[in-house]
């Protein structure tokens, strides 16, 4: 999801549908206070005002999305995405403050029935419709909030469900009054318009921690930093940043690699990560890398052997036509080494190419040095490409000899491979 047009459209369709219901809640909010006043419904009324706070939290919505739908400017290099969590913050105090309103309602109500003296069928009716086109314009509302990952949306579509219990409390309410029955209509209606004001803080305090870049999503953040670190040529990841922008999401991030890949290499790596992190996660607006090289203590080599011998095994002339494959693992700074492994090389058999076969095998193993004689440029380019450092032996005969040259520094990388291109096609 870093494609602008891409970000256009889906918040063309939020903007859409946040707009049909501001006209929706324009045509309940009339409706309901035009049938509240002629029949002489309070609670009706009440409702009617309640529908009219929809009216500017849904239009607040709409704008806030077409504000983020508009392109980037030299002023705005990052959009104003934003500005539909500003109109989320909006949304959550209007839907706070219809909550107050509604509470206030219920607490008149405890000393006040309705006079109603006929049976209110079109109050009835009123309420009942609002509650099929309150249902919905949520259900809308909420499938597209959650596929473009609109707050205003979602937040929007959570108080229009509560629109539907709402006028159901309505309905009750005018029935009641009709009955006469005192209480039961006012206690319902506190109640519902303690879960709205709750609904309001909550949205209220979400939108703030966007606007503050809190990090809202832990879980997103070690998907990212697990999936990045699964990366070939990543060494570590130190930090991993995700800043909530509207409905996108901007991260941030630190990956260690090796300190001899070069420039080019290291960009062409964090290339991959962002096409890994864009093709893996949704509603990623853009992507940071920043490349620390660092050292590590202890690193894995390849050598190519002609025995098995422990460390007294002898050194092959020539990387892919070696019967076996001794791992080495090596920490320079506390001279510590060991043989860690040692494979067979089923690749000898075949008629050309051996060498390219070998290095998709032993690439496998995350190795970071070889140590060879002899090597063709088909693989020495294979194990560049796979940020692995090939080093020259010289006089060396044994796996020790080996071992005690990279203590003492003694070994040094091959700068070009020792056979030409047809030679290690054919080898």
């Amino acid at each position: 999801m870093n494609n602008n047009s891409d970000n256009s459209s889906l918040l063309n369709q939020g903007k859409r549908i946040a707009f049909l219901a501001t006209l929706a809640a324009f045509f309940m909010a009339s409706i309901k206070a035009f049938v509240g006043y002629f029949f002489h419904s309070p609670v009706l009324l009440a409702d009617a005002f309640h529908s009219g706070s929809d009216i500017f939290i849904n239009f607040a919505s709409g704008f806030g999305l077409w504000l983020a739908s508009r392109p980037k400017t030299e002023k705005f290099p990052y959009g104003l995405y934003k500005a539909e969590t500003i109109a989320c913050l909006i949304t959550g105090i209007c839907i706070t403050f219809a909550g107050v309103e509604i509470f206030r309602e219920g607490i008149h109500k405890m000393n006040h029935l309705s006079n109603i003296s006929k049976f209110p069928i079109f109050p009835i009716g009123a309420t009942i419709l609002s509650s099929l086109i309150s249902f919905m314009i949520a259900h809308k509302m909420k499938k597209i909030g959650q596929s473009i990952g609109s707050y205003s949306l979602i937040a929007n579509a959570k108080e229009a469900y509560l629109d539907v219990f709402v006028s159901m409390v309505v309905l009750v309410g005018i029935l009641l009054g009709f009955l006469k029955i005192p209480y039961i209509e006012s206690i319902v209606i506190i109640l519902i318009s303690i879960l709205i004001i709750k609904l309001g803080i909550e949205n209220s305090w979400l939108s703030l921690l966007v606007l503050l870049d809190s990090n809202i999503d832990p879980d997103l953040q070690d998907e990212i930093n697990e999936k990045i670190s699964h990366v070939f040529g990543v060494k570590g990841v130190g930090d991993v940043k995700i800043r909530q922008s509207g409905p996108f999401k901007l991260v941030e991030c630190v990956i260690k690699i090796k300190p001899t890949i070069s420039l080019y290499k290291a960009h062409e790596l964090s290339k991959n990560i962002e096409t890994t992190i864009y093709k893996n996660f949704d509603r990623i607006e853009s992507v940071f890398i920043h490349v620390e090289p660092v050292k590590e203590t202890m690193v894995s080599a390849i050598v190519p052997i002609q025995t098995i011998d422990g460390l007294h095994s002898k050194i092959h002339d020539h990387f892919s036509k070696a019967p076996y494959f001794a791992v080495l693992q090596l920490q320079s700074d506390k001279n510590i080494h060991y043989i860690k492994d040692i494979y067979f090389n089923e690749y000898l058999k075949e008629t050309k190419q051996i060498g390219v076969q070998v290095v998709k095998a032993v690439v496998q193993y995350k190795i970071d040095m070889v140590f060879t004689k002899s090597i063709g440029e088909i693989s020495f380019a294979l194990l560049k490409d796979n940020y692995v450092d090939i080093y020259k032996i010289n006089n060396t005969i044994s796996l020790k000899e080996i071992i005690e040259c990279y203590h003492l520094g003694h070994i040094e990388r091959m700068a070009e491979a020792t056979q030409t291109m047809d030679h290690s096609i054919i080898s």
